[in-house]
């Protein structure tokens, strides 16, 4: 299904001086990904509105969206999951304008892949195969909200976890090799301690890297949040102001060690709990507990504890903030992925919403089940609606 605008929008419209640092995909092809055979649509920079019945498939085009920027998309899905049902290999491609040029960037599932146990996702730019998805960061950042977010704060520390990585993979694509590679380091180290007479060399030498992947990782996680305080002290926006902390043993250690002093200290810390962590299966320290804690500004009240809609208020909040940051700082602006994003918002926040959106000229694409909710946008918006994965382009007055 190929599908453009049958009219041309106005350039200006929706536009800002942020466009030139805004990237923005102009064309989105699919091909056997989730429940599309094949679908490819044309578009500009103002904000892309989907909006369908549950279940048509809008939430799977803002999965294919996040599979442009280094990551596992925005639900973690492993890549064989990604196929249609009796199809595949899957593909999702784009054409990206950032800076007044275009670049061509692909992703998929390696066919070699299929029947097969590895699974591997390639990656391609400009038609060239690349190593390491963190390239991708170099051309875009995406950012996304979901329904299964609204309870975030009410949720285990591990979902807050995912959420704060989002955010530092936004500038920092290196922190997805960061993330992998202590994962590893951690998995290794559990496998070995569950042998009968562990190496201990080898255990030295995989805590020694699990601390220095562990180290950086908190550091970047550090440094967001002190980034996205400064901005949510000076620039609240429209929204409620969260105050944001982080509660983490190497979190704190950063605050009065140096990264090396710190890395030495997790490794001592680490080799001191290996019958602990042998019994327990787990390792009992490191950034992989740590938390981010949210509280509303104005009022003191942790952010779990407020009605969802304060608690959905606050995370578009935060996200608006990072935004807001990276315009202030010339750099480019996340693509943002919104989906089902009216529920919970009364019409002054949906309309507040809206008009930030457009002030800050990046490109966002926003689910609903209900096109009135959307009206205010006018022609500030493109529309599709979707039915069975298909799309169909409308207009509002």
């Amino acid at each position: 299904m190929i599908l453009t605008l049958d009219r041309q929008p106005d350039a200006t419209i929706g536009m800002t001086e942020a466009t030139s640092r805004s990237p923005a995909i102009g064309r989105l092809s699919l091909s056997d990904f989730r429940s599309y055979a094949t679908l490819r649509i044309d578009i500009d920079q103002r904000p892309v509105v989907l909006t369908g019945a549950n279940g048509a498939g809008k939430t799977n085009l803002l999965e294919a969206v996040s599979l442009l920027a280094p990551g596992r998309g925005l639900r973690r899905a492993r890549v064989q999951e990604l196929d249609r049902r009796g199809a595949g290999p899957w593909s999702v491609s784009a054409r990206v304008r950032y800076g007044g040029l275009m670049s061509d960037i692909g992703t998929g599932r390696s066919a070699d892949a299929a029947g097969g146990t590895r699974e591997r996702r390639i990656v391609r730019i400009d038609g060239q195969p690349v190593a390491n998805q963190a390239a991708l960061g170099d051309l875009i950042a995406v950012l996304w909200l979901t329904p299964a977010m609204d309870r975030l704060f009410q949720e285990g520390a591990s979902e807050r976890r995912r959420f704060l990585d989002q955010l530092v993979l936004a500038s920092d694509p290196a922190h997805v090799g960061r993330v992998t590679g202590y994962s590893k380091a951690l998995r290794e180290r559990g496998r070995l301690l569950r042998t009968t007479s562990p190496d201990p060399t080898w255990l030295d030498a995989l805590e020694i890297r699990a601390a220095a992947s562990a180290v950086a990782i908190a550091a970047a996680r550090r440094q967001t949040v002190k980034a996205l305080s400064d901005v949510l002290a000076y620039d609240p926006g429209p929204f409620p102001r969260p105050t944001l902390a982080l509660d983490g043993t190497v979190e704190h250690w950063l605050g009065r060690l140096s990264a090396l002093d710190a890395e030495q200290r997790l490794a001592e810390q680490l080799k001191a709990d290996r019958r602990r962590d042998a019994e327990t299966g787990t390792t009992s320290t490191g950034p992989h507990r740590s938390d981010l804690v949210v509280h509303d500004a104005l009022s003191g009240v942790p952010a779990g504890e407020g009605s969802t809609g304060q608690q959905k208020a606050l995370l578009i909040s935060i996200c608006l903030a990072e935004a807001r940051r990276r315009a202030s700082l010339d750099q480019k602006l996340p693509i943002l992925l919104l989906d089902e994003i009216a529920a919970h918002l009364d019409s002054v926040r949906r309309n507040d919403l809206f008009d930030e959106l457009t002030s800050l000229g990046t490109q966002a694409w926003l689910t609903g089940t209900d096109s009135s909710v959307f009206e205010p946008l006018g022609r500030r918006a493109q529309y599709f609606s979707v039915n069975a994965s298909e799309l169909h382009a409308y207009d509002v007055d």
